[in-house]
């Protein structure tokens, strides 16, 4: 969820540093003689509307709209996917989000001081290789030009501010998120030889001279022994590679949950070594380490693609049906604001949207839905009028805690040219990385507000022992399925290959759970790859 963390960033910290439904609850807290409000939100969707395709106690269509091609959801995917008609010249479509806005889970919050994330927060710089992305950064101006030596030119406004990362590790912040001062010397000795290894998997190619880890992954290498990584669990391959150290053990354990939200005991070892090796970090000529950020985090990306749907889109209309008849694929969809439904007749259909709601949606789906695993998440935005800390190293754009239950917190203001604020907001993360997610998932709605506000209070109060008492405001977000995680045997399984099939050239289906790692660049080849396949299938079908 904080998705596409550039761990070479941490590899060269830590050897300079050892080189040289919503449902809205208030609530009292006493402290001091303030208030704070905890609002709780269920899921990052309608949660209530969304439950009810389980029942499908819809009002039959009053109204039919025809339309060449229909785009169902509105996250980075279905964004993509009408960039994508819109470069084709293709402008009869429209596009269909249950919620009241775009952007998935590149969606974010704002009050009166900040916005926040409600999501993904950055891209990391892209691969120098991945040329639609590229294009699109270039468009929107995050690109500004390229050099003499044909790199890109980043908007220095957009890329992150100085200090942009630090770990709160043996009671002090250091820089970097990889713990390096007061390790052993056999954590340390276990720490380089692991990145080495990283550096090997980054730069080798397969016999099909193809890299063995690549983005989108579906340019990855189809070498055998490597994708036989993909049956073990990245703590397998751990222990098989005799690694022993706590300290990067802790370290893989918060890398894996902060791009799959499942642990390193959970995560499959092919998507693990991906989250190293799979960004060549060879866009800019003295690899730079920064990435790409926004106050509002990945809702920014999001907010241009959305110019590509303006006068196309239905929000807060839930689709609850989708089959193909006569040769036309009818899809059905409940307008929560009026209250009645709709049918839509299209010719092409692009399903940008998980496999977990797909399966109540169409038919003969349920069976091989089983073995997409989605990892709940919990956001939290705290308002605090100071957080003071130990100052060891100061307070940056993202913020670790080692051997914490959560991932820690972005600043949102850290972006702001105004460095001076009058509150400060932050987003805490939190995945619930376990071995049942559907029965954490259950669990999880069954916590009421005091609960959610003391493990958010809990594990801040590790770097920050006074945060209680400077918190105005908090709101937590849980989502329910957060994000696809990569379970061994899932990448590159039937399950998954089976999802992606286009039912009879006529339904298409572009969601990151089709490619097994949630991050913007998979949800926006998605989209792209969709549209591309439909007008490839249009031209062999004439």
């Amino acid at each position: 969820m904080k998705s596409g963390e550039n761990c070479n960033k941490g590899r060269r910290n830590f050897v300079k540093g050892i080189g040289a439904s919503l449902l809205l609850i208030p609530f009292l807290q006493f402290c001091s003689d303030k208030t704070a409000i905890l609002m709780i939100r269920l899921s990052g969707t309608n949660h209530l509307l969304g439950h009810r395709l389980w029942i499908k106690d819809f009002p039959k269509p009053t109204a039919q709209i025809q339309i060449p091609y229909l785009i169902i959801g509105g996250g980075i995917s279905g964004l993509s996917a009408a960039r994508q008609f819109h470069k084709k010249d293709i402008s009869d479509f429209l596009l269909l989000e249950m919620a009241d806005h775009l952007g998935g889970n590149s969606s974010n919050g704002q009050n009166k001081y900040s916005k926040y994330p409600l999501g993904a927060h950055y891209l990391p710089l892209p691969n120098f290789d991945d040329k639609e992305l590229l294009h699109f950064l270039e468009e929107e101006k995050i690109i500004l030009g390229y050099n003499e030596k044909g790199l890109p030119v980043f908007d220095e406004l957009q890329l992150t501010f100085a200090p942009d990362e630090r770990l709160f590790y043996k009671n002090n912040w250091q820089e970097g998120v990889v713990p390096k001062e007061g390790n052993s010397v056999e954590d340390d000795k276990e720490f380089i030889r692991f990145f080495k290894e990283m550096d090997a998997f980054r730069t080798a190619k397969g016999a099909d001279q193809k890299y063995l880890f690549d983005i989108p992954i579906c340019l990855s290498s189809t070498d055998k022994n490597t994708r036989d990584l993909d049956k073990i669990t990245m703590q397998k391959w751990f222990e098989n590679n005799n690694f022993k150290s706590k300290p990067l053990f802790n370290y893989i354990d918060y890398c894996c949950k902060d791009d799959f939200g499942l642990g390193i005991e959970f995560v499959s070892a092919w998507a693990g070594i991906h989250y190293f090796a799979g960004r060549k970090q060879d866009s800019v000529a003295d690899k730079n380490d920064s990435v790409l950020t926004w106050p509002e985090g990945n809702a920014r990306l999001a907010s241009h693609l959305k110019k590509y749907t303006e006068k196309k889109t239905l929000k807060n209309h839930l689709v609850y049906e989708v089959k193909v008849e006569n040769n036309k694929v009818v899809a059905k969809a409940f307008d929560d604001v009026k209250k009645v439904s709709v049918e839509i007749i299209a010719d092409k259909v692009i399903m940008a949207t998980p496999q977990f709601v797909n399966q109540y949606l169409m038919k003969n789906r349920k069976e091989f839905t089983k073995r997409f695993h989605y990892t709940p998440w919990l956001l939290a935005t705290l308002t605090v009028n100071d957080l003071p800390d130990n100052f060891s190293f100061p307070l940056s754009w993202d913020n670790v805690i080692y051997d914490a239950k959560g991932l820690g917190y972005v600043y949102a203001q850290h972006q702001t040219l105004n460095q001076v604020q009058e509150k400060k907001v932050i987003t805490y993360y939190y995945s619930f990385s376990s071995g049942n997610l559907k029965k954490t998932r259950k669990e999880i709605y069954k916590k009421d507000k005091e609960y959610w506000k003391q493990i958010v209070f809990d594990d801040l109060k590790i770097a920050h022992p006074d945060i209680e008492e400077y918190t105005e405001e908090m709101e937590v977000f849980i989502l329910g399925h957060g994000m696809i995680s990569p379970v061994p045997d899932f990448i590159f399984g039937q399950a998954k290959e089976n999802a992606a099939k286009n039912i009879e050239n006529r339904i298409y289906f572009a969601h990151t759970d089709l490619s097994g790692i949630s991050i913007f660049e998979e949800a926006f080849h998605q989209g792209i790859n969709a549209v591309n396949q439909i007008l490839n299938d249009a031209t062999l079908d004439s």
